[in-house]
């Protein structure tokens, strides 16, 4: 991908309710970044 900002659509129609855990991964130039995030889904 270009370098930006940059946005998805997320469907959570087929989940069910409760904490999940998403990880996002870059890699660059200088090194590799990544980071797990918490979320809270609510129906």
């Amino acid at each position: 991908m270009d370098e930006g900002e940059h946005e998805l659509q997320f469907d959570a129609s087929m989940l069910s309710s409760g904490v999940y855990f998403y990880r996002l991964n870059v890699s660059y130039d200088e090194g590799y970044y990544t980071s797990v995030k918490k979320m809270l889904l609510m129906k």
